[in-house]
């Protein structure tokens, strides 16, 4: 043990030390004035990181209002139908052949009457999903079902257009739907039907489950993200009186309400949230039903992620930019109109991001003369609205999910903060294009049929992929920020190193998975080709 009188200065010598003194170093504070190029970086990078905030601040209220109303969660139908009335289930489906028969096996297995119950098969498919489908149909018809099948040539309207098309030869008074990667519980319609008892109830949704949430990191973060979706928002929009969205799938809605509203537009990519924000404002009641649970596949690398991201990203964006000047204008409450707003809005924080991004650098540079303390008082009340109000959200909505098993969660945080970042230039893009007015196609989730971790099947089976440059320039980004990290730490600026760390696992998360995922489906594709070659050259011998 060293003697005692050599510590102060074995102390001051130490990494520690050092590194606290070059946090709280102010020799620089005030010595430095800021000059209008000064002030061109800091007002637009803090004024971004307030309308941030205020999304961030909107997730606290969203808490606040799902506990506030708590009292007021489902307790089923006031009444049941004394003589049940006719449903009839869509299948909406463009190339899903992976997942399609066990789709419609599951949905014939549903518990209500045959001669209540009709079933659409709504195909769109150009690939061998199409024969195999309509067999499929023709098979159960046989055994007594009343099946559907009904196969458009052209995808006009994509999955509004296929519904549409539907419903025109529709038997029901009421119509299910359920996506290709869905399964339908047999009780589903027992367990829903009996709310729209109240002439006034126009949709019933329930809350999606998943096959597959443990699958990779990356589908643990989905489940998370979509349990704050449909715990937190569906919870303390419903409970709180406000407007909320029928999710497109998993959810049963009154015929007559449709055209009332309008019918299903193709005009956004989400046409669920349009149709569910034209029926809202005429008056028609949603209930939500969490107690219903309907399993689903969450897409299991990042292509895929990003592709769903990218369509339900435009299409908000798009309905925000159709529907919020008819909303303002209703006649319902401000409130409800501002948490629409809120709603419809939240995918421009994206293009913000970028913004903030760009100006991270010369910003800390400028700070640098600035002293810590200035610093802690301008940053720390911004970040624990944009960031701290996300870790409180979804830990939140787990623990109402699972009260003895939520503080895993904590451990896919850092993950969860990287996948939005790593959404940023994806998402972007997307907000942009609604902004502007650019059509695109609807494209569809790609769905494998997985199960828990079973992905033997998946080996076999592969989707075109069109990421193009975006890889490229999310890795781009990521190296960006890893200077910064450096720029940081040669400044001593250590508190920021947290927040720059997610920015660059978050960019390199996006990029790297999506271009080691397209290389080994070229290797499969090649090793697949060899394989046809060797086969026909043996057949020739």
């Amino acid at each position: 043990m060293p003697p005692l009188h050599t510590l102060p200065a074995l102390l001051a010598a130490s990494p520690l030390t050092k590194m606290s003194r070059g946090m709280f170093d102010d020799t620089f504070a005030g010595i430095h004035r800021l000059g209008w190029f000064d002030w061109a970086l800091l007002v637009p990078y803090f004024g971004v990181l307030a309308i941030l905030s205020i999304y961030g601040l909107h997730r606290f209220d969203t808490i606040y209002t799902y506990f506030k109303h708590r009292k007021k969660a489902d307790k089923g139908p006031e009444k049941l139908f004394e003589e049940l009335p006719s449903v009839t289930i869509q299948l909406p489906l463009f190339n899903e052949r992976y997942v399609l028969e066990r789709l419609i096996d599951e949905t014939v297995q549903m518990d209500y009457p045959r001669h209540l119950l009709q079933i659409q098969v709504l195909d769109d498919s150009t690939d061998d999903t199409a024969s195999f489908a309509e067999a499929l149909c023709e098979r159960y018809r046989n055994l007594g079902h009343d099946i559907q099948y009904l196969h458009r040539t052209n995808r006009e309207g994509y999955k509004a257009g296929a519904l549409h098309e539907g419903l025109k030869s529709a038997t029901g008074e009421f119509v299910a739907i359920f996506d290709a990667d869905f399964l339908p519980p047999t009780d589903f319609l027992s367990r829903t039907i009996h709310h729209f008892t109240d002439p006034k109830v126009g949709v019933v949704q329930t809350r999606w489950t998943y096959l597959n949430a443990d699958f990779n990191v990356l589908t643990e973060v989905q489940k998370i993200l979509l349990d704050g979706h449909f715990v937190l928002e569906h919870g303390a929009r419903s409970r709180a009186g406000y407007f909320f969205n029928f999710n497109g799938t998993a959810g049963i809605m009154r015929k007559s309400m449709i055209d009332d509203a309008g019918g299903w537009q193709h005009d956004t990519l989400t046409e669920d949230s349009d149709l569910s924000y034209r029926a809202q404002v005429r008056g028609w009641k949603f209930v939500y039903v969490p107690g219903v649970e309907c399993p689903s596949e969450l897409p299991v690398d990042m292509y895929g992620f990003q592709v769903q991201q990218f369509r339900w990203a435009k299409g908000l964006t798009q309905c925000a930019k159709k529907l919020l000047p008819t909303l303002w204008k209703a006649d319902i409450p401000l409130r409800t109109k501002i948490e629409a707003f809120l709603h419809l809005t939240p995918n421009i924080s994206y293009p913000l991001m970028i913004i903030v991004s760009a100006l991270m650098l010369p910003v800390m540079i400028v700070r640098f003369y600035m002293g810590i303390w200035e610093m802690v008082l301008l940053d720390l009340p911004l970040i624990v609205a944009s960031f701290w109000s996300l870790s409180a959200f979804y830990l939140l909505a787990q623990r109402e999910l699972q009260p003895k098993n939520w503080l895993r969660t904590i451990f896919f945080i850092p993950a969860l903060l990287c996948v939005g970042v790593g959404l940023t230039l994806n998402n972007t893009r997307a907000v942009i294009e609604a902004l502007r007015g650019v059509v695109s196609g609807f494209v569809r989730t790609p769905k494998y049929a997985i199960e828990g971790t079973h992905q033997k099947r998946m080996t076999v089976k592969k989707y075109k992929r069109r990421s193009g440059l975006l890889p490229y320039f999310e890795l781009a980004c990521g190296s960006y920020f890893l200077y910064i990290c450096a720029f940081a730490i040669s400044t001593s600026n250590y508190l920021t190193l947290p927040f720059l760390l997610m920015f660059v696992g978050g960019y390199y998360w996006a990029g790297f998975a999506t271009l080691w995922q397209e290389y080994k489906d070229r290797q499969r594709h090649n090793l697949a080709q060899r394989a046809e070659l060797e086969s026909a050259f043996e057949t020739a011998n």
